[in-house]
């Protein structure tokens, strides 16, 4: 059975860092596009960053340059680095998968696969 499971959200102040995982059981993260979501309160779900299954990265604006997506293959996880966190970054965030060998798109209907979701909360 396919499964995500995030985890390293928490309660930063601003301006500090968090690493969020999402490790994979019964999926290969090497043959996946991989990426991360994330849904604020009274918020619609948005797009933060994918990576292809060749390296190729994409991310949100509002994240360029402060946030960075990676994958370990040999433990079947990807992360999300993500410094300088801002109060607005506080969301709850989710990893997502899918199969194909397009690039990285921002449509959460793309994804196929879904973790449940860790909360990162950035206090100021």
């Amino acid at each position: 059975q396919a499964q995500l499971e995030e985890s390293g959200g928490g309660l930063v102040q601003a301006g500090g860092s968090l690493r969020l995982s999402c490790t994979l059981s019964g999926l290969t993260v090497g043959n996946l596009l991989m990426a991360w979501f994330r849904q604020g309160l009274g918020s619609e779900r948005e797009f933060v960053s994918g990576l292809t299954q060749y390296g190729g990265t994409r991310y949100a604006e509002s994240v360029e340059g402060r946030f960075t997506i990676s994958r370990d293959i040999d433990k079947n996880t990807f992360y999300l680095q993500m410094n300088n966190l801002k109060p607005e970054d506080t969301a709850l965030y989710y990893c997502a998968a899918r199969d194909g060998f397009l690039g990285v798109t921002v449509a959460g209907r793309d994804y196929t696969y879904w973790g449940l979701g860790t909360q990162v909360t950035v206090s100021s």
